[in-house]
């Protein structure tokens, strides 16, 4: 796959030799096992409406629309932006944090963007790793550090609103202002968390401050709420894309937002997020999926028990492939970005991937409304797949010149 930015066309890759499938050791041949058993990774070939049906199944997607109780937290103005911090009420727990954003003295309706922040293993932020507040500083180091690792250094929502957008960023299910306390994790995983902490601590390590120490906890604790959610009948993703749709609705409900759907986008955890809230109904104009998109057959298992629970969903192979999902509102405008170094997604997977989408776009009549790109990266979303990305939006939300 070579750089730059390419059309999606052609049909799907065929499967690998079955001596090829599931490498997992002494359990090698379940694969095909379950293959006779039910279709999976999309073998019986699903509509778009099917995967939206058996994905809202299997990730147990509640059936309520809270009303949101949008209460504006206060606003600020700097850097040519003018901001306000909201909060909303999603049904449950703390109220939901979220931050809109908009070119300084603008008052007409924009294009609307929701920018869905990553997993990246801090859990203690969410929104935060995408805009930064009044002070126009990152809330804590930890964020320039992840920045620096995932976004080339920028504040990406930031940069989008200052292309003439109405762009949101709200805290995940999970993260930030919707984290889990540590005092409410579980037991089992806290003793892990505790054995990791002094493990560090003796190895010289400095972990006196609550940010740092958080993530150390919450690693653990997502296995034990995943356990739970599942008995419940729901999912991390679930509760997830609940809390995105409901988002998504906020922003899209915004007076300063113009009509017609909002733009979805986010690297990796939140390409996932993403890509889901569009399968899932939302109100969408255009997604942007950066560095999330391999087929399932390929990143099992050595890719996949590297990613959140986000996307690694029981039963999800059942639903189709995740290229399926990806694509399951075609002909809706979608740009696939992906990284030739990504370390966590196989190249012969994220490949294979495209090529599936490119075949549901063609399947739908719509070939040119994909987009995909590879770029000379590694698992991030730089500074030239920002760039890409804004443009790419300005063709969809605004059309030619």
């Amino acid at each position: 796959m070579g750089s730059g930015t390419t059309t999606g066309r052609g049909s799907g890759a065929p499967a690998p030799a079955p001596a090829a499938l599931g490498r997992l050791g002494a359990f090698d041949g379940l694969v095909e096992v379950l293959e006779r058993s039910w279709p999976l990774f999309g073998a019986d070939e699903p509509g778009g409406e099917e995967v939206s049906r058996r994905l809202r199944a299997a990730v147990g997607l509640p059936d309520d629309e809270p009303d949101p109780a949008v209460r504006v937290e206060g606003t600020w103005t700097r850097d040519g932006l003018d901001g306000t911090e909201l909060s909303w009420d999603a049904g449950f727990g703390p109220r939901a944090a979220g931050r809109l954003l908009r070119p300084a003295g603008e008052g007409g309706p924009l294009p609307g963007a929701l920018a869905l922040h990553c997993h990246g293993g801090v859990k203690r932020f969410g929104l935060d790793k995408l805009a930064d507040g009044a002070s126009g500083q990152p809330a804590h180091p930890l964020l320039r550090d992840v920045r620096e690792q995932l976004y080339d250094g920028r504040a990406v929502a930031e940069d989008l609103a200052r292309t003439g957008r109405s762009v949101l960023v709200h805290d995940g299910f999970g993260w930030g202002s919707r984290r889990l306390p540590v005092e409410a994790m579980p037991e089992r995983g806290e003793r892990t968390a505790r054995l990791e902490l002094d493990a560090r601590r003796a190895a010289g390590e400095a972990l006196d401050d609550e940010a740092l120490e958080y993530d150390v906890h919450a690693g653990p604790a997502e296995d034990a709420v995943a356990k739970a959610l599942g008995v419940l009948g729901t999912s991390w993703a679930g509760l997830a894309a609940r809390e995105d749709l409901l988002a998504a609705r906020v922003l899209a409900a915004h007076p300063g937002t113009a009509p017609g759907g909002v733009a979805l986008l986010g690297l990796s955890g939140g390409g996932a997020r993403a890509a889901t809230a569009a399968a899932l109904g939302a109100p969408a104009s255009a997604v942007v999926v950066t560095c999330m998109v391999s087929t399932l057959r390929e990143a099992l298992p050595e890719h996949l028990h590297r990613h959140t629970w986000v996307l690694v969903t029981p039963g999800l192979g059942r639903v189709g492939d995740w290229p399926d999902v990806v694509a399951a509102r075609a002909p809706l405008p979608l740009l696939v970005q992906a990284g030739a170094h990504d370390e966590l997604f196989p190249p012969a997977g994220v490949r294979r991937g495209v090529e599936r989408i490119a075949a549901r776009y063609a399947a739908a009549g719509a070939p040119g409304a994909f987009t995909a790109s590879v770029h000379e990266t590694g698992h991030r979303f730089d500074a030239a797949m920002q760039r890409e990305a804004f443009a790419w939006l300005d063709g969809v939300q605004r059309g030619p010149g």
